[in-house]
């Protein structure tokens, strides 16, 4: 009797067979011959070598696995993954194709930070950053459940939200830090939140050899860099400019916040303790 599994082993399944990495027997290009080699993947690798055999056309998803198949199928849809058709002359369901997006999407899927719906972002959130404050958490789910459901600028503009919010609970702990308060007083007669981000950077830069090596590494990268891009496309999304980000931008944005609060806690937690 076939066994049961969860989404993501059965999703990981699902895109190893539409980039090509496992090899099935029928071509990925309708809706039952993915359902088909999901089964024959999972049976050729929970069936021993010695029993193995090439014929997988007995193999099926338990009523489980098979339920949870068509909620992976229409995610993907929805995401914009795949696309309904496969040319004109099979250009409906069943039928059914890799998107532009979702190749580009599947090529680069590589990144530690990968995530496909607010439940998955926010586990990934928190185990990076298990002291996430609440708040910020908040900001960032509004943000993944907009991208989910294609509002892509109100998605930057939560996402640029939740990156103030980060970088001025920091400022709230230097403030409380005797030592190092004076240092950066100046930070706070700044009145908008870009020349303050600059003016910190700049006195952050200035001190760096008073630092751990887990605050100096990548720290142009994951802070300078990554809050101002996602401060630009925030006031991009959040003025009348007309200009619109694209899926694919909105994405990896999400994906660089990680990394980027990451660094914000790492320095929450020294000026907390020194």
């Amino acid at each position: 009797m076939p066994s049961d599994h969860t989404y993501e082993e059965i999703r990981k399944i699902a895109i190893a067979i539409l980039t090509g990495k496992e090899k099935v027997k029928y071509d990925p290009s309708q809706f039952e011959h993915l359902r088909i080699g999901i089964a024959e993947i999972i049976q050729k690798r929970e069936t021993s070598s010695t029993s193995r055999t090439e014929n997988y056309g007995h193999a099926r998803l338990s009523d489980h696995d098979d339920l949870l198949f068509q909620e992976i199928f229409w995610d993907l849809f929805r995401q914009g993954i795949i696309t309904l058709g496969m040319d004109r002359s099979n250009n409906q369901f069943p039928w059914f194709r890799v998107s532009s997006y979702g190749e580009k999407f599947l090529l680069h899927n590589q990144d530690p930070y990968f995530f496909h719906d607010v439940s998955t972002y926010e586990a990934v959130i928190k185990q990076n950053i298990p002291d996430i404050d609440e708040v910020t958490l908040l900001y960032l789910k509004e943000a993944i459940q907009a991208f989910m459901s294609g509002c892509l600028l109100s998605s930057s503009v939560m996402l640029g939200v939740a990156a103030e919010h980060s970088f001025e609970k920091l400022l709230e702990i230097i403030s409380r830090n005797s030592r190092y308060e004076p240092v950066f007083k100046s930070v706070h007669k700044e009145r908008s939140i870009l020349p303050k981000l600059n003016k910190f950077k700049m006195i952050l830069d200035q001190h760096i050899g008073e630092f751990t090596p887990e605050i100096r590494e990548d720290l142009d990268t994951n802070f300078s860099g990554i809050i101002a891009i996602i401060r630009n496309f925030r006031n991009e999304s959040g003025h009348p400019s007309g200009k619109i980000i694209s899926r694919e931008q909105c994405y990896i944005l999400l994906q660089l916040f990680i990394p980027y609060c990451k660094k914000i806690y790492q320095m929450n937690r020294l000026f907390a303790q020194s």
